[in-house]
């Protein structure tokens, strides 16, 4: 059995960053994974590539040969790499062995993981190919400054969600860069009762139902739960990736390693 995430999250969330990190870190404990770019868009990265979706398809190529715009181009070589799934992709995973860690690198087009089938029919190949898949969304804790850019994140997660059908780890990025950590603190886990209230008082009286419902769709999916991510600190990188393992049971197979206590008594 195989391990993957799915790195997905707004564009400008930090995608590409925390794949660096989280190679270097890695490199560190002496754990192997291996970082597949699926972004046709980008240009320079910062982790060794073990799988790149350029290599298929680039959006340059798109963009000049079909005048496409950067928008309709990705989706375009996105529905390309759907299209080629049982033979680009199928033979790049044949390089790997049943137990190796794949991290996919997403572009950050949100409607890739809101409505459009790609990504869902990228993850059913994965599963197909016995691949335990686990998605990581990334949002900007610069973003979160008050109760509606928090729930407007939290509604683009939850679609995100119900659209790929998989566990889901979300993580507040850039912490590093948050100047008053107390007030992105006041989102980490708070109560729904207290949301809707500060929601009550940004919105208009009319929009009072509305509000109530959104707080109960977040609190009963459980989306209030983001954990915060400061890529300074190793043990903030190492607590994230033990979360992801524990959702995908990486390491659940290992052999348990048995020390030998008789030769210990013969001494």
């Amino acid at each position: 059995m195989g391990y993957a995430q799915l790195v997905i999250g707004p564009a400008g969330s930090g995608k590409s960053t925390y794949c660096s990190s989280l190679s270097q870190h890695c490199e560190t404990i002496g754990r192997s994974i291996n970082i597949v770019n699926l972004d046709p868009a980008a240009e320079n990265f910062n982790y060794p590539v073990a799988m790149d979706i350029r290599e298929l398809i680039s959006l340059e190529d798109v963009m000049e040969e079909l005048g496409l715009g950067p928008n309709g181009g990705l989706i375009y070589c996105m529905e390309h790499l759907e299209e080629n799934l049982d033979e680009w992709l199928t033979e790049e995973l044949d390089n790997y062995l049943d137990d190796d860690y794949l991290v996919f690198d997403c572009p950050g087009q949100i409607e890739l993981f809101s409505h459009v089938p790609v990504l869902k029919n990228f993850v059913e190949h994965l599963k197909r190919k016995n691949f335990n898949v686990c998605v990581v969304y990334l949002l900007d804790s610069q973003f979160i400054t008050d109760v509606t850019k928090f729930i407007s994140g939290c509604m683009a997660s939850l679609s995100a969600m119900v659209q790929l059908e998989l566990p889901h780890v979300n993580i507040l990025s850039k912490m590093d860069l948050v100047r008053n950590k107390r007030d992105i603190e006041n989102y980490l886990n708070p109560e729904p009762q207290t949301l809707l209230a500060e929601l009550n008082q940004r919105m208009a009286p009319q929009f009072g139902k509305l509000n109530k419902s959104l707080i109960e769709l977040v609190d009963q999916y459980s989306m209030v739960s983001f954990s915060p991510l400061d890529l300074r600190k190793e043990s903030s990188i190492q607590y994230i990736l033990s979360q992801i393992d524990m959702s995908i049971q990486f390491g659940e197979d290992a052999d348990v390693k048995v020390k030998d206590f008789d030769a210990e008594d013969d001494d």
